[in-house]
């Protein structure tokens, strides 16, 4: 699957999309399938410092 990881404090340039592994579904766990999400302003603001 592709996904964004996020390793790093910074703006949208610490971004990257990487191929991980489909997860696997553990006991007393149930597995959603997301084929889109979004983020807002306050999300990528709590980015860019490390307070």
């Amino acid at each position: 699957m592709r996904a964004v990881r996020i390793t790093r404090f910074g703006g949208p340039e610490v971004l990257d999309v990487v191929d991980l592994p489909e997860p696997e579904v553990g006991p007393g766990q149930t597995l959603h399938d997301v084929s889109t999400a979004g983020i807002n302003y306050a999300d990528t603001h709590h980015r860019l410092s490390t307070d």
